[in-house]
């Protein structure tokens, strides 16, 4: 298993409310519940933050950074009930958070959660199984979520869905916000876009025979280690292989493929809010693996896809390996309760419309 990148934060941050529920077959871990019921007003409408755990984790080692964000949005003075600039009644905040696929309460085979290094042949299949799945259950508990949380309360509903995942649930942080219309804003922690790019150099670099310096390890695809299955599944799932397919990305597109791509944009991604937080020194998920994907977004945001409204902070933090530490952890809170006051604000210029 690759080592534990959620750091202990020091000091630890005080704890919020955490109540564990079983719904629809899943452990799910909710923060805040106990702070939502003590406001002054109880809020109609509830933002939902949900935190993807790392491989070879599971739900519980999300706590910390639940507790961070949550407690913040509560607890900072600017926010208290009686703060003239406090969100007030209006809006409340959770976290969730659930065991992704063969991982704690639903592990089913450990040797499926290794890489090619640790003797798992099958380990670009296994993980983006996970990564996908992990989309879908957020899918499935999202509509599931706000009947066991608010049963018959009327008006209550979650109306704003943001993600962070780290690592492997960074992965599919990515990949949630380019599948789900429900997610406004998502925090990517040493996560990547671009799974075939990843899944490649990680085979050069652990020598597998499928992966040929003579041909740059194009024919690593549709090999055993990275099946014509799996391609399919890219194209189908992941940001790259959603706006690419299997072609090299284009930074600065001709005007026809810009015509093309902005169809899929809008139909993915309008509107929305990333925050991409990566090690320099990453050897695990190394930036350079995303990095064109992201220079095209980040390109296409600011000039020709301008009107997508799309936003993109993009941090890279010089001599940090594969971790989420604290300079980290402040970075994806501020960026987080920006997230949700923006929303707020917006819900308030429509609902005078």
């Amino acid at each position: 298993m690759p080592p534990n990148p959620l750091t202990t934060p020091d000091p630890p941050h005080p704890p919020v409310s955490q109540t564990t529920i079983p719904i629809a077959g899943l452990h799910v871990d909710i923060y805040g519940l106990a702070e939502l019921a003590s406001l002054p007003s109880p809020p109609s409408s509830i933002s939902c933050l949900w935190l993807h755990h790392p491989r070879g984790r599971r739900r519980q080692d999300m706590a910390d950074i639940a507790h961070q964000v949550v407690g913040a949005y509560y607890h900072a003075p600017s926010r208290s009930p009686n703060s003239s600039s406090s969100s007030g009644g209006r809006r409340g905040l959770i976290a969730v958070c659930f065991d992704q696929r063969n991982h704690g309460s639903r592990a089913v085979c450990e040797r499926a959660n290794g890489a090619w290094r640790e003797g798992n042949p099958t380990h670009a299949l296994d993980m983006f199984g996970v990564v996908s799945g992990a989309v879908a259950d957020t899918a499935h508990l999202l509509d599931a979520l706000p009947g066991y949380v608010f049963g018959g309360e009327r008006g209550r509903r979650i109306e704003h869905n943001l993600v962070l995942g780290v690592s492997l649930g960074g992965h599919s942080a990515w990949q949630v916000l380019f599948a789900e219309e429900r997610f406004g804003a998502g925090v990517m922690v040493i996560g990547c876009p671009d799974y075939m790019n990843l899944m490649q150099d990680r085979a050069r670099l652990s020598k597998l025979q499928t992966w040929s310096a003579a041909d740059s390890g194009a024919s690593f695809f549709g090999s055993r280690d990275f099946p014509d299955a799996l391609v399919s599944a890219c194209e189908k799932y992941d940001p790259k292989g959603i706006v690419f397919g299997t072609r090299e990305v284009s930074r600065a597109p001709p005007a026809a493929e810009q015509d093309r791509i902005r169809s899929v944009l809008d139909s993915r991604i309008h509107g929305k809010k990333f925050q991409v937080l990566s090690g320099g020194a990453d050897k695990l998920v190394p930036y350079a693996a995303g990095e064109p994907f992201l220079d095209f977004l980040k390109t296409a945001a600011a000039s020709w896809y301008k009107n997508g409204a799309v936003e993109i902070e993009d941090r890279v933090y010089e001599g940090v390996g594969h971790e989420f530490n604290a300079e980290m952890r402040k970075d994806a809170t501020r960026f987080i309760l920006d997230a949700v006051d923006a929303f707020e604000k917006e819900s308030k210029v429509a609902s005078k419309i």
